[in-house]
């Protein structure tokens, strides 16, 4: 039996409204759709409240899942839609034109670069940059869904993108020089 048929087993469960059911559901998925969250949200209390809306969301609409694709896959959407809903609410779109003008030069080695290290990098985004990074490179949404999404054209969705592709190339490079410098002390 696979996870997901697991996930729908006990999702199962969720549906007649078996408490128990919904707290396994919940612990089950909750450290995957954490790292998630953590993607689109600055800090940890952040993030935590992100999924925890995430979730009342699911449990919420758990009648519009209708058994097609994975379950999983559903949840982690609403988790995405929890958090641009969270963003939307707090901060307008806005672009930070100065961090634009960062240029990009200098050769790459990330070998032995940590997944958290690079989230860290990530995290340090601007909110807009962050949310469109994370929603076109990690989960895989077109710039159409994403201008939609959020509240901007499909030509800012790109701009946007190639601006926070720059910016990460910048501070891989500073990182990397400096690492470079610590291993020739």
């Amino acid at each position: 039996m696979t996870t997901d048929d697991k996930l729908k087993q006990i999702w199962a469960g969720c549906l007649n409204n078996e408490r128990k059911q919904e707290e396994l559901f919940y612990k089950t998925l909750a450290p995957r759709m954490m790292a998630v969250c953590m993607r689109y949200a600055h800090d940890r209390d952040e993030a935590q409240d992100i999924l925890q809306e995430g979730f009342i969301k699911a449990f919420k609409n758990r009648q519009y899942y209708r058994g097609e694709g994975s379950l999983e896959g559903w949840v982690r959407r609403i988790m995405v839609h929890a958090a641009i809903s969270r963003y939307r609410k707090t901060k307008p779109v806005v672009l930070c034109d100065e961090m634009s003008t960062e240029t990009f030069s200098g050769t790459y080695n990330y070998d032995g670069l940590e997944t958290q290290d690079l989230m860290r990098i990530i995290r340090q985004l601007p909110d807009t940059y962050r949310s469109v990074f994370n929603m076109y490179a990690i989960e895989g949404y077109s710039h159409q869904e994403i201008g939609s999404a959020l509240g901007m054209s499909e030509l800012l969705s790109r701009t946007t993108l190639c601006r926070a592709r720059t910016i990460l190339k910048n501070k891989l490079t500073r990182l990397n020089k400096a690492e470079v410098y610590r291993m020739a002390m």
